[in-house]
């Protein structure tokens, strides 16, 4: 383990990407078409964790886990394909990924998103050689708040979980974060600060990459 550096590991949906609204609307409709009767407030609120996961709490008991698997499949083919249009980095974030990787920052996305999502992003948009470690929904047995994802990733960075600063945007995400031991960035585009339980390992808030506090992370 290296002690005397920092890493960098970031969730995806949400934290590199703004594409919340597309993961929601995708469940939103496949779970109303199927009668759940769901609000879209209520699909927010329901949208984190592995897909299976998602199912079962807005439709407990009622699929197989082949019939979960191919709704899951379904959701993850519309929302790539009402998102791919409109695929891009948050504001920054590519010039702060150049950097860290000047800078020779070890980083790692430790996300809930099936593999399949996360090599839609890395693919279309170049940036897979910024990362050393990908941890995705198929790695883990435990999905957020629990630590597992994000100490996966330090795991294969080969840093102490202290060394690592994580970037997330969900209340599930930071709460994994803290109980990992690692400190913590929140983005809050999706969600408001006072939705985030409130600990002195989270760094800051940003709205996104350009904000100074980012750039003093590099040093």
């Amino acid at each position: 383990m290296n002690n005397n550096k920092k890493a960098f590991v970031f969730d995806l949906n949400g934290t590199m990407i703004n594409d919340m609204q597309y993961h929601i609307h995708a469940w939103h409709r496949i779970f109303n078409s199927l009668g759940a009767n769901i609000s879209l407030e209520r699909m927010k609120e329901e949208c984190y964790g592995k897909n299976h996961e998602v199912i079962e709490r807005v439709l407990p008991g009622r699929f197989t886990e082949e019939e979960k698997n191919a709704m899951s499949l379904a959701k993850e083919k519309a929302y790539q394909k009402a998102f791919l249009p409109h695929l891009k980095l948050l504001p920054g974030l590519d010039n702060f990924l150049r950097s860290a990787y000047g800078a020779e920052i070890p980083m790692a996305i430790g996300s809930a998103a099936i593999m399949l999502n996360v090599d839609f992003v890395l693919d279309n948009l170049h940036i897979r050689e910024y990362f050393q470690a990908l941890i995705s929904a198929d790695d883990v047995k435990k999905s957020k708040p629990d630590p597992e994802t994000f100490l996966k990733c330090a795991e294969k960075l080969r840093f102490e979980p202290e060394n690592c600063i994580v970037f997330e945007d969900a209340p599930k995400g930071v709460e994994a974060a803290l109980n990992a031991g690692m400190k913590c960035v929140v983005l809050t585009i999706l969600h408001d600060e006072h939705e985030f339980i409130s600990s002195s390992a989270i760094i800051g808030f940003i709205k996104d990459y350009n904000d100074p506090l980012v750039k003093k992370l590099l040093v």
